[in-house]
């Protein structure tokens, strides 16, 4: 077997192409946009270059054909809670069903993050947010991915674990039909804070999209940021990510609560993209754009994505995810625009937010394992700390 970094556009293909081989057998694969493949290697695209390093390789066998490919890449400002080693990260990760081959692999990742000081790997995991390609899919290979998440064949979990991976935290998907029962509290709470002046759900207006970018951060920075490693997010940042969701955002359901005015919950989805991306084979060019516009008006998508969530820490565990919830419920059965939404994942160490998602009457869709390894097998594996 022949071990080869990705140097040039070719190899970069390649990179790009062991993930389609690996699951073509899939019916419910859909291709991610290569170009957004692409950019989380780019040192001009990817800001994340800023505080780390990243590295990929792709892997032949002896008859030249290619068989795997992963990355690996180092930042500073990944930090989970309780974090005692200094932590690199891998993913990317595809491979055939060989122990042999996928150990080649993992050693590179292994080998390149040792000699960058490194001491323990996390994966399979993105060099960017959490909300894309984060963690490895154990459950839920019967149903089309939703945008931007991790999709790989079954047999990856032993791979991972054969080699010594062991599970850091699972990650849970949940699904929600948009006229199903709601958990009876939902109903309940929204009477309860609709009647009192001082708070407000709403959802967002296009032409007010710098407001409730700062909205978002205000939330996000009490609600998050503590369980990012203190990664805040500054108006600037929130204000170009709110720019870059508007050409497929749907105001109706974006969602904010308030009191007296100033935001204190948050509830952002979008329509699933991978309903329009999945006829575009990983392309999204200027041909693809304009498909996608007719595929907005022609073939709306009739799931939504869950994005973020969050409630400011000191409003939590009074009923106002609730009241949001209801509020954005009511207005997407009466237009009619959506069958249903999956949520983002919630990771068992965050035992409040899976509480939500069950209380909502939401069922499980699917289960990631984001994976931890030692170098230094001598040194007891911890699993990643509840937050409470």
């Amino acid at each position: 077997m022949q071990l080869q970094k990705v140097k040039d556009r070719h190899l970069a293909n390649e990179f790009i192409r062991a993930n389609v081989l690996m699951n073509a057998p899939n019916p419910h694969y859909i291709r991610p946009i290569d170009n957004e493949v692409n950019d989380v290697f780019d040192v001009q695209k990817n800001k994340q270059f800023k505080y780390g390093e990243a590295t990929r390789w792709v892997l032949y066998n002896a008859q030249n054909q290619l068989i795997g490919r992963i990355a690996a890449y180092t930042s500073s400002k990944y930090v989970n809670k309780g974090d005692k080693l200094r932590m690199g990260m891998c993913g990317f990760f595809d491979c055939i069903n060989d122990q042999q081959a996928a150990n080649l692999l993992f050693d590179a990742a292994k080998n390149w993050l040792e000699g960058k000081g490194m001491q323990a790997m996390d994966g399979p995991v993105n060099f960017g947010e959490r909300d894309k390609w984060w963690g490895l899919m154990v459950e839920g290979f019967d149903v089309e991915p939703m945008y931007g998440i991790s999709f790989n064949p079954p047999y990856y979990k032993q791979l991972f674990e054969t080699y010594g991976f062991q599970n850091f935290y699972n990650q849970y998907y949940y699904t929600l039909a948009a006229y199903g029962t709601l958990g009876e509290k939902y109903p309940e709470r929204h009477a309860r804070f609709a009647a009192k002046p001082d708070y407000a759900a709403r959802h967002i207006q296009k032409d007010k999209l710098e407001k409730y970018a700062h909205d978002f951060a205000i939330i996000y920075n009490a609600a998050w940021a503590q369980h990012e490693g203190g990664k805040e997010i500054t108006n600037e940042q929130a204000i170009k990510l709110f720019n870059k969701m508007k050409p497929i955002m749907d105001e109706s359901i974006i969602w904010f609560a308030y009191y007296k005015e100033q935001p204190i919950g948050m509830w952002l989805n979008i329509p699933d993209l991978n309903q329009y991306f999945k006829y575009f084979d990983g392309k999204f060019g200027w041909w693809q754009k304009l498909r996608l516009l007719y595929l907005q008006k022609t073939k709306p998508a009739r799931k939504m994505n869950g994005v973020a969530f969050g409630i400011v820490p000191k409003f939590q565990a009074l009923g106002i995810d609730a009241f949001m919830i209801y509020s954005g419920a009511l207005l997407v059965r009466k237009q009619g625009r959506y069958d249903g939404i999956e949520m983002g994942w919630g990771g068992d160490w965050n035992p409040r937010m899976l509480a939500i998602y069950k209380a909502t009457g939401g069922q499980q869709s699917r289960r990631m394992i984001t994976y931890r390894y030692n170098f230094d097998q001598t040194i007891p594996f911890e699993r990643h700390p509840l937050v409470m």
